[in-house]
């Protein structure tokens, strides 16, 4: 069973960085990771995702330019950080992980909500204008 834990959440002002982690438990090797957000009244919506071992990732096109998830394999941890954050990136983040899916499809153009098993409880971001 992986557990994910998200971490790095808080309030910031509008402009203002954040990095959030996710800890996975046990080997994670050749999993398609994401992050996702939901905001109050919206729908989840993917954020960042990647493929460990595989250094291409994706991004919404909200966040491209500001966003970077990145691996750290020594520490079963993926990261994202968010630069210049706006206010309507206020939501919670979620980390996903699968292992059913290939490459071509973790960084396809599918975020694929219902495709991910395993789940982190999430983390709340703030961010004030």
């Amino acid at each position: 069973q992986v557990q994910l834990v998200e971490s790095g959440g808080g309030s910031v002002q509008a402009g203002g960085s954040l990095r959030l982690s996710c800890a996975v438990s046990g080997y994670i090797s050749s999993y398609c990771m994401r992050w996702f957000r939901q905001a109050p009244g919206k729908e989840r919506e993917g954020v960042a995702g990647a493929y460990i071992g595989v250094s291409s990732s994706k991004y919404a096109d909200s966040v491209k330019g500001r966003f970077t998830i990145s691996q750290d394999n020594a520490n079963n941890t993926i990261n994202l950080q968010m630069n210049n954050l706006k206010p309507e990136d206020s939501a919670m983040y979620y980390c996903a992980a699968d292992r059913r899916w290939a490459p071509t499809y973790c960084i396809g153009p599918s975020w694929g909500m219902d495709d991910f098993r395993y789940w982190g409880q999430g983390t709340q971001v703030t961010v004030s204008s």
